[in-house]
């Protein structure tokens, strides 16, 4: 068989054109399609925006403590409408520079739907970014799927009254009233967003405290801390109906609250988008929603591959790259190159964002005995302007290696400062070489290398306990 490329990549997300720029790069003929946005969610829906409006509440509370500081301003009122405009400006520039790299790579770009014909073919025609687009047919030796995933709402009788993160970018005004259902990093993060800019929040959530998966003295905090930016929890909760009312919506919870907004919010996951992929055709296999590959990326069907959201593994913007590197390497110039997905970092963008890598204290001791390292302090910055709320770092180590095995960090500066212990967790390094290096000070990373005294003991296989931290 005659192929027209050597590698067809159906989505142009963060791991999609990694693997066509890559696999071109070592001189494979390579075509990639994108229905919707060059760059997929993180630049369009997800990532980028979503980060330039925590920036935007930022600033806002960096005004109020302005006067603390000898600034005497008084703060004006925020310009939703300015910052939609300035924002959607930026994310056009980064559209640009997706299609530049790839076409600079030598990638033939398709814009349109694609989907399977059979193993070695894909066909794309019209779709909302392009109405007009021809129908096509490529023939390819191989064929990468990375169309990412899409937000999923509950089903509950009002539904489509609701919002998903993928409308929260595009409002025309900002609501002042939210209800924000779900506690995952995409309601955290938008409740803190809008709440920030101004409105009142309620925040909605099934779980006891937020962020269910994160280390439980990290969701103990963000508790605390959520109720210190003024947003209503509404934990142990479920909405059972949203109704239209007037000028207003109302959300009636399960325990017989109801909340009266102006717009809701589902922030209740995502589902990988296959639905239009036509994997029938190929015979991909599907299992509970997600295209199912081995350790190599590899479908049931050797012909076909799948990266990022489509297989519901890691679900971050930078696992996804990585996919679509190996892959690309793997297929046209094995290099031997490997990432640590095990200690990839995460983080939680809220007015105290979170910087989380390695292993919560709850999943370090289904394996090990544990020794614990907890502070809570005041940070500098919030000391002339009495901010309420305070930094939480916490080590989980190795009783036995002193090994660090996790670290987990709530406050300013979190991500960046996670970032570079997660070179500590990847490498396998002790608490006595953290507690080796000199301190930076002032600041507040030093407590990672400055923390000497254990907080607990845990032994293998023990309940975790609550934080006991002092306060």
């Amino acid at each position: 068989m005659t192929q027209d490329v050597d590698l067809f990549v159906i989505g142009a997300g963060s791991g999609g054109v990694r693997c066509a720029r890559i696999a071109a790069q070592h001189g494979a003929r390579v075509a990639v399609a994108e229905r919707r946005h060059w760059g997929g969610t993180c630049v369009n829906l997800g990532c980028v925006p979503k980060k330039l409006m925590v920036y935007a509440a930022e600033t806002g509370r960096t005004l109020d403590d302005a006067p603390s500081y000898g600034w005497e301003v008084t703060k004006p009122a925020h310009n939703w409408s300015r910052f939609i405009e300035a924002k959607d400006a930026e994310i056009k520039r980064l559209n640009g520079i997706y299609v530049s790299m790839l076409e600079k790579a030598g990638v033939t770009l398709y814009t349109g739907d694609a989907r399977l014909i059979d193993a070695h073919t894909v066909e794309v025609g019209p779709s909302a970014l392009a109405p007009e687009a021809p129908v096509q047919r490529i023939k390819a030796k191989r064929i990468v799927l990375a169309t990412g995933s899409v937000p999923i709402k509950l089903d509950i009788p009002g539904a489509d009254y609701a919002i998903t993160s993928d409308e929260a970018f595009h409002l025309p005004e900002r609501p002042h009233r939210v209800a924000v259902i779900g506690s995952g990093y995409i309601g955290v993060e938008f409740a803190g967003i809008f709440a920030g800019l101004g409105s009142t929040v309620e925040l909605i959530y099934r779980q006891p405290s937020p962020l269910r998966g994160f280390d439980h003295d990290v969701r103990d905090h963000m508790r605390e801390l959520i109720d210190l930016n003024g947003i209503t929890q509404h934990p142990n909760s479920s909405p059972v109906r949203i109704e239209k009312h007037e000028d207003a919506l109302r959300v009636v919870l399960d325990n017989g609250t109801t909340l009266e907004v102006d717009a809701v919010m589902m922030a209740t996951g995502r589902r990988p988008s296959v639905d239009a992929l036509g994997l029938e055709n190929a015979g991909v296999a599907v299992e509970n929603g997600h295209v199912v590959v081995n350790a190599q990326s590899e479908t049931n069907v050797p012909s076909i591959y799948a990266i990022g959201d489509i297989i519901d593994q890691y679900n971050l913007t930078p696992t996804a790259i990585s996919e679509g590197h190996l892959l690309a390497e793997r297929l046209f110039a094995p290099q031997g190159r490997s990432w640590s997905f095990d200690t990839t970092p995460k983080a939680v963008f809220f007015a105290a964002p979170i910087g989380s890598v390695g292993m919560s204290e709850e999943e370090a001791v289904r394996d090990h005995d544990v020794t614990v390292y907890l502070s809570r302090f005041t940070a500098m910055k919030q000391s002339l302007p009495k901010r309420p709320g305070k930094i939480l770092m916490k080590l989980v180590v190795d009783r036995q290696t002193d090994v660090v095995l996790g670290a987990h960090m709530v406050g300013p500066d979190a991500p960046e400062i996670i970032q570079m212990l997660a070179v500590i967790v990847t490498a396998k390094l002790t608490k006595k070489q953290l507690d080796q290096t000199i301190s930076l000070h002032p600041s507040s990373a030093e407590e990672f290398v400055t923390m000497r005294t254990p907080t607990r003991h845990v032994a293998r296989g023990e309940t975790v306990a609550g934080t006991s931290a002092p306060r």
